[in-house]
């Protein structure tokens, strides 16, 4: 007959078992925890760095995993690069090395080509880009600008080329009528798929940021450092936009008549509406932009007109842009890491206007409207100097 003091024995067994049970599988458990924070731990060692604001992560080097392979004998054999570059990392560590110069970004990059120019050397690319750059008195800006995006670029595997209109002489600096210039010079030289429209102040953030057109016009700087990475106002189409040759003819290209600072990026997104088209923007984890610091720039001041301007877009738009523009190319300059292309876009009175002088006492001034009229007539034959 079992006594009392064997039931007792029995359940102190049971939970002596119960208690060796327990912290057996309590340790299990510690060391797949263990385990699996060390897995986790060595796999992000090995992969890109998470998106912005995760972590406090401030992205990768650009420059990273682009080695130089040997170059193909036999282009025509190489194979397709595939729809998403194994190269994309997400986001990119921006930053601006003391003591940089052009020949030490030429080394950073020995596959990009005379002009600018670049292809992937072991595949061949789905997308033909050209990076169109209105510029003066930037050049501190320039190789910064350079330095990040020759490898950004790359990272997509895409054929590119990088140009700078350079605006001639210190008459008032009129960025979009540059963008136009640079359009058809850019081209005249390839059959390109897809323009992007560049500030050279402004370096992308993330390598997902994808540098190809889309069916609609595009604007990809969405979220800039200096608006706190959110889109100022719905219609802003500043700072980096992209086209296809059809969409930018679509929307007569940009406008020629802003002179200054200001006006003229809203003006290409009412274009883009007027056109009857709709703006394409990646997200704002994506789309993210850092600008290099600087001052308002002498001979680029604010354009007083530009409300009175932007309020006569819907009157002016078929009758001013690519259809009405007129330049002088004074140089094309094929250097290692881009072409530059220095122009002479005139002022608001033409290309050559008459000193007030030189004109006759009882001359009629003519109005902004017949001077519109008469850069569309000309435009119709007139070419600019080949080249």
């Amino acid at each position: 007959m079992v006594t009392l003091q064997s039931k007792w024995r029995y359940l102190v067994m049971l939970l002596a078992v119960q208690l060796v049970v327990m912290a057996l599988l309590s340790r299990e458990g510690n060391q797949r925890r263990v385990s699996y924070f060390f897995r986790i731990f060595r796999k992000t060692e090995h992969t890109a760095s998470p998106p912005h604001g995760h972590n406090g992560t401030s992205g990768g080097d650009v420059y990273a995993n682009l080695s130089a392979p040997a170059r193909s004998a036999a282009r025509e054999d190489l194979p397709y690069c595939p729809r998403k570059s194994p190269l994309i990392g997400g986001p990119i560590r921006v930053t601006f090395p003391s003591g940089l110069t052009l020949s030490g970004v030429e080394r950073k990059n020995p596959l990009v080509t005379r002009g600018g120019r670049y292809r992937p050397p072991d595949c061949e690319a789905k997308h033909r880009t050209a990076i169109i750059i209105p510029h003066r008195n930037r050049e501190h800006h320039l190789k910064f600008f350079l330095y990040h995006v020759h490898p950004f670029l790359q990272r997509q595997q895409l054929d590119y080329g990088i140009y700078i209109i350079h605006q001639a002489g210190n008459y008032t600096f009129n960025r979009a009528k540059l963008m136009n210039v640079g359009f058809r010079e850019a081209m005249r030289e390839e059959d390109w798929d897809c323009l992007f429209f560049h500030d050279v102040d402004l370096i992308p953030e993330d390598d997902r940021n994808s540098y190809t057109c889309e069916t609609v016009p595009k604007h990809a700087a969405i979220a800039m450092d200096k608006f706190g990475y959110k889109l100022p106002y719905k219609m802003y189409f500043g700072g980096v936009s992209a086209l296809t040759p059809l969409q930018y003819l679509r929307m007569n290209g940009f406008p020629n008549n802003y002179w200054g600072w200001g006006g003229e990026d809203d003006d290409i997104g009412i274009r883009v509406s007027l056109g009857g088209m709709s703006i394409s923007r990646p997200s704002v984890n994506i789309g993210r932009y850092k600008m290099i610091k600087h001052k308002l720039d002498t001979g680029n001041e604010r354009n007083p007109e530009r409300f009175n301007m932007l309020a006569k877009t819907r009157q002016t738009w078929k009758l001013d842009g690519m259809n009405s523009l007129d330049y002088e190319l004074i140089s094309r300059e094929y250097r290692q890491l881009y072409t530059n292309i220095t122009v002479n876009i005139g002022t608001e009175e033409g290309l050559h206007p008459t000193p007030k002088s030189a004109a006759p006492a009882d001359a009629r001034i003519p109005t902004s409207s017949s001077t519109k009229k008469e850069k569309q007539a000309n435009a119709a034959g007139k070419k600019t100097p080949d080249h």
